[in-house]
């Protein structure tokens, strides 16, 4: 429980303090950047650049720490190019930028209470609300309440003030930052991700638009007792409050979870990848944050009680147009035929694989044929590695390696360049489906994904 005295009573939100700092802050990581540059100018090729590497560790990680001090949206910013950055940043910047935490100094009691009072007005009244937060972040801060009329538990996530307003210019900032440094190349590529995440930034604060994507997945599936969503209080809504059922469960990578019998891993982990699955093939928008701390698993008897998937925070969706869902499912049907010919056939109609030259795409088609193994079955992919699938076309991912293995024939791949800055739209895709790859490794899962993709066929 944090102590009272490292609590926060009010985010600096003031430009002109954020732009003083980040300003003061990227000059002098520039000029230590160049001065590393020209000392280095004598050494030979390998040690100018070790020098260099070296020198922009150092810098990237000066930088972060600053930015880190700041908290609010730049904090969210730095996490979101960390997580896209490897397309278009040097990777020492990726690297530093992985380093921001976002479990930032929660905001007092005080503070949080007279921004309630502005929002909810009376309504407060109704509530009886904890004062320690469940959890705190770069933009938000969570509060577990109940409701004094029926005792219904619920959570409020709790926009700080100040933080939507401020985005567009700590997006500004940032890319002042980064120029100022002089240790990012502004690339076409650069501008094209870079206003990507400004339009997830802001898609990040509209709880508006959280609440009804929330509702949606909570209508989908509240019939299918494999899941749970919360359900969405209206009531408490308001532009910087969002107001839920609290719903119970243990985390992921809980060490209960793989004392779990192989039945009910498995179980779980089919259930993982069918939400990828159906967004893909069903719903046509995705929850595109595969971040584990957005999973709980509500754990049953292991008879008539099934373990249940809890789905949290829907601020990252991602609506798809039916031309790129086409594309998409073709990919992976091509994947599940493990059809080469069917691969190359699917890679067209799209800017991005029509730019491609034709001569490339047998061996890109090489690297997806990979990338869906566990969709194909040993019958019509000789290729795969033996014992990988059972009988019943179980997939077994931690002895896969899958993820290491596409890495490896991509970077090896003469379309290696065209891997390295995807389109957007292909990049958000592969990482929720590398997501549920990695839920079903950590759980050690086998899982039989043939079949949640015979129906689309």
């Amino acid at each position: 429980m944090s102590d009272k005295n490292d609590k926060l009573d009010n985010l600096k939100t003031s430009a002109f303090d954020r732009r003083f700092s980040i300003a003061k802050a990227s000059f002098l990581a520039g000029t230590r950047w160049a001065t590393a540059n020209a000392s280095s100018m004598f050494s030979n090729e390998q040690d100018k650049e070790k020098k260099r590497k070296q020198a922009m560790t150092e810098q990237a990680n000066y930088l972060v720490a600053e930015i880190g001090k700041l908290k609010g949206s730049v904090v969210k910013i730095g996490q979101m190019m960390a997580l896209y950055g490897e397309h278009f940043l040097p990777a020492e910047i990726t690297q530093a930028l992985n380093t921001l935490n976002d479990k930032t100094v929660a905001l007092s009691w005080h503070a949080i209470h007279k921004h309630l009072q502005q929002e909810l007005g009376s309504k407060l009244d109704d509530l009886t609300i904890d004062h320690e937060p469940l959890g705190t972040a770069s933009l938000a801060q969570v509060h577990r309440a109940v409701r004094k009329s029926d005792g219904l538990e619920l959570v409020l996530k709790i926009q700080y003030p100040g933080v939507a307003e401020a985005i567009d210019s700590d997006m500004s900032l940032f890319r002042s930052m980064l120029r100022l440094t002089r240790m990012v190349p502004q690339t076409r590529e650069f501008d094209e991700w870079y206003e990507e995440v400004r339009s997830m930034m802001h898609r990040e604060v509209d709880y508006h638009m959280e609440a009804a994507t929330t509702q949606r997945f909570h209508d989908r599936l509240k019939n299918d007792d494999r899941y749970v969503v919360p359900k969405i209080i209206d009531q408490y809504c308001t532009d910087r409050i969002l107001c839920m059922t609290f719903e119970r469960g243990v985390p992921i990578n809980s060490p209960v979870m793989l004392s779990l019998p192989q039945a009910r891993r498995n179980a779980l982990g089919e259930a993982s990848l069918e939400i990828a699955v159906r967004e893909l093939f069903e719903w046509g928008e995705m929850q595109t944050d595969p971040n584990f701390g957005n999973y709980l698993v509500r754990l049953g008897n292991g008879q008539e009680i099934k373990d249940k998937i809890v789905l949290l925070d829907f601020g990252a969706i991602r609506q798809f147009d039916e031309h790129l869902l086409n594309v998409a499912r073709n990919l992976i049907i091509a994947g599940y035929q493990h059809d080469k010919s069917e691969m190359i056939k699917s890679m067209s109609g799209y800017t991005f694989f029509d730019s491609i030259p034709e001569s490339i795409k047998p061996d890109m088609a090489e690297v997806f044929l990979l990338a869906t193994e566990a969709f194909s079955e040993p019958a019509n992919n000789p290729d795969m590695p033996e014992g990988l699938m059972d009988a019943e076309h179980r997939y077994d991912w931690k002895r896969s390696q899958l993820h290491n293995r596409v890495i490896q024939r991509a970077s090896k791949s003469m379309a290696s360049r065209y891997f390295s800055v995807p389109p957007k739209e292909f990049m958000f895709i592969s990482r929720k489906f590398i997501g549920a790859y990695t839920f079903m490794t950590v759980i050690d899962a086998k899982t039989n994904v043939r079949r949640m993709i015979t129906p689309f066929v």
